[in-house]
């Protein structure tokens, strides 16, 4: 399924807010291990687990590299690098579950993961271990990273 979200309501996000919940997310994530590492999900996931992973003085940090959106489009999925774990005590961070397609891939990859966002849509909400805050699912996020990338 693809999701247009040119017409959606717009939320900036600042590096300080991005610095400010993904330090909320390690809160919320310190009782919840001890996790062998964490999983970024590139390209969203890696800042805030650089953060999380300062956060819980956990050295050892990994990528999924997956690929679905076009500018402000989502489309087909295409993973460009995974891991040859089963996600056992491994953290996985994302910035964002959407419609959870992601999610679902990465949950395949990694069954017995702690599937981690700062961000989360109804649609993705239940793939979701634990977030910081909860959108609705018409909203779009510019990201920091993003925004000299928007037209």
């Amino acid at each position: 399924m693809t999701h247009d979200y040119r017409q959606a309501e717009t939320l900036s996000l600042s590096w300080q807010d991005m610095h400010r919940d993904a330090c909320s997310l390690a809160e919320l994530l310190r009782g919840k291990g001890p996790f062998d590492g964490i999983v970024a999900i590139a390209r969203g996931g890696l800042v805030p687990a650089a953060i999380v992973a300062q956060e819980l003085d956990i050295k050892l940090v990994e990528t999924v590299c997956i690929s679905s959106y076009d500018s402000q489009t989502q489309g087909d999925m295409r993973i460009m690098k995974t891991l040859a774990e089963e996600g056992k005590h491994w953290l996985v961070i994302d910035d964002l579950v959407d419609s959870g397609a992601t999610a679902k891939v990465v949950r395949a990859m990694l069954p017995g993961c702690h599937y981690a966002t700062l961000y989360a849509k109804p649609e993705g909400r239940g793939l979701v271990d634990t977030s910081v805050a909860q959108l609705a699912q018409h909203v779009w996020l510019v990201f920091p990273w993003e925004a000299s990338a928007l037209p």
